[in-house]
């Protein structure tokens, strides 16, 4: 138990984190409206908040069943998922139920933003008084992104 330390360590300085530029070179073809590197720190900001007061759904069947039940909230979603058939019906139901979303570069730090040591393609904030000056700056940006045609 006491090795497992040492070697995660060791393990975590092997791979350095990536900044922004170097992680948009991992983009799939479909990541439109990427969040620019300001707006990505935002949300990551905005999604601990959430994950604080349990107010987020993380994964592409949670976020997709409630997207149909109609909740609202910003979608955010990983860029460099691969596959993209994993999760590229997500935007067009999002569009469809008028609902924002936007790309950030990176699954793992998405993932680190909802406390989580997994990756994750697709998170939900959902709306709530604790965080809501940061959840609504995050929403006007959001939905001010061009959507891709």
């Amino acid at each position: 138990m006491a090795r497992d330390k040492p070697e995660a360590a060791a393990e975590a300085e092997a791979t350095p984190e990536r900044s922004y530029r170097e992680q948009l070179d991992f983009l799939n073809p479909i990541a439109q409206p990427l969040a620019s590197r300001k707006l990505t720190r935002k949300l990551y900001k905005c999604i601990r908040k959430a994950a604080k007061h349990k107010q987020i759904r993380r994964g592409v069947k949670e976020v997709q069943k409630f997207i149909n039940k109609g909740e609202k909230g910003i979608t955010v979603l990983a860029g460099d998922t691969l596959p993209i058939d994993v999760y590229c019906h997500i935007p067009i139901m999002c569009e469809d139920r008028s609902l924002p979303y936007a790309y950030v570069p990176s699954k793992s730090d998405l993932g680190a933003a909802a406390g989580s040591k997994r990756p994750t393609c697709v998170i939900m904030i959902k709306p709530h008084e604790e965080y809501q000056e940061a959840y609504d700056e995050c929403l006007e940006e959001v939905s001010s992104l061009p959507l891709p045609l």
